[in-house]
């Protein structure tokens, strides 16, 4: 949602278009009524990016149809695409509706001022609405009163495993009722998956069990309080038995404040997502099991602020240690430990540029290989001289 955001104000500023507020999706699998002014703090938006781009809250009523375009811009396009077909659409029409909003710009080779456009767009113009401010700072200081903290992003939830097809440690129940759900998904495209091979590729999340094991592996205590950012999670308690055995400093939204705190962004996940992605902006640490949007949207902004600490694990060199653990042919232990915090010595964040494509792959295939540019707005959006890493061990004591 930022990051599709944040791109279209680029492409408005490219296209010398006014930028009407944008309408979010109601009709995804989480079935969020929320506006944009229930999500994010409407006028400052507006005024934030005065000087880049004309926002204005809702069409002109003089406008008809008519006048208005459906487009479904390219994927991961540059000027030449914005800057010759779509402005030429103006000729013919005063409205241009864009029906899609995820990755349309490209990642690389814009002019600086754009690319700095959009994290000015993402980072200080694209402010959460201020109660969700407001809530999200309480718990922050409700974390940090138990001291520096973890936020670990649990992406265990039921959607997620579902679309995925990822099943280790679940029933055969369990598995079924995923399976069904993907099948009556008309918006998943993938049907037919085979979990042992998404899980050994490093497709699948960490399970809660394999997240305690890779976190004690790094060496973090068991008296270090973790924040789940995260939905329901798939089974509830019979699949969180082993993280919470090993850190019982386990914190959720609703441990931290009281159901009449809550209640106002209740059955809004949209706006439930928005507290986690503050908590987990403002931990100490911050750790996804899974490399999905929200996932690489804080990450970005953690970078963004000065490096802090993001912990990506690799899923695919774990996967092999974890069976090797399962099967009992490796013990935890310094072993473990020593190998597990060598291999992810270069995962915590530190400064770097945004990684280009894979060599060798074309087309679609090359800019979908390349590390979006929300995710490491490194060059184009850090100055120089801004504070050094503050990333400086991964052992906590």
């Amino acid at each position: 949602m930022r990051a599709g955001i944040c791109d279209m104000v680029a492409i408005a500023h490219i296209i010398n278009a006014t930028l009407v507020v944008p309408k979010l999706d109601k009709k995804s699998y989480w079935q969020d009524s929320s506006n944009f002014s229930d999500v994010f703090d409407e006028d400052h938006f507006i005024n934030a990016l005065a000087n880049d781009v004309k926002v204005i809250k809702k069409l002109p009523k003089e406008i008809g149809s008519s006048m208005k375009a459906v487009k479904y811009f390219k994927s991961w396009s540059g000027m030449d695409y914005y800057q010759e077909e779509i402005a030429s659409m103006w000729a013919d029409y005063k409205v241009i509706r864009a029906a899609k909003t995820d990755s349309r710009l490209a990642n690389n080779n814009l002019p600086p001022d754009i690319q700095k456009l959009r994290c000015r767009a993402c980072y200080e113009a694209l402010r959460f609405a201020p109660q969700i401010e407001a809530m999200g700072k309480l718990l922050v200081d409700r974390m940090r009163s138990y001291g520096p903290y973890i936020s670990l992003h649990l992406r265990y939830e039921k959607d997620m495993l579902a679309f995925s097809g990822c099943t280790h440690d679940l029933s055969p129940d369990e598995a079924n009722e995923l399976k069904m759900i993907r099948e009556a998904n008309d918006n998943w495209k993938v049907k037919d998956i085979d979990p042992r091979e998404q899980r050994s590729k490093g497709f699948c999340p960490l399970t809660p069990k394999e997240a305690a094991i890779f976190l004690s592996a790094l060496g973090y205590p068991s008296n270090t309080p973790i924040y789940i950012a995260a939905g329901e999670i798939y089974g509830g308690d019979s699949h969180m038995g082993d993280l919470q055995s090993r850190y019982p400093m386990l914190m959720r939204k609703e441990t931290l404040a009281s159901f009449e705190e809550l209640e106002p962004f209740t059955n809004h996940l949209s706006q439930l997502a928005a507290l986690d992605y503050i908590v987990s902006v403002e931990s100490d640490v911050f750790m996804p099991t899974y490399s999905g949007n929200m996932a690489r949207a804080v990450e970005g902004h953690r970078r963004f602020l000065g490096h802090r600490r993001t912990i990506s694990p690799d899923r695919k060199a774990l996967v092999r240690l974890f069976d090797k653990i399962e099967q009992g042919k490796l013990k935890e232990g310094k072993y473990l430990s020593d190998h597990v915090i060598e291999s992810h010595r270069k995962r915590q964040g530190s400064p770097r540029k945004r990684k280009g494509p894979i060599s060798g792959t074309k087309g679609t295939d090359r800019f979908r290989s390349e590390e979006a540019f929300y995710v490491n707005p490194l060059p184009d959006c850090l100055c120089q001289g801004q504070s050094q890493n503050l990333n400086t061990s991964i052992i906590t004591s």
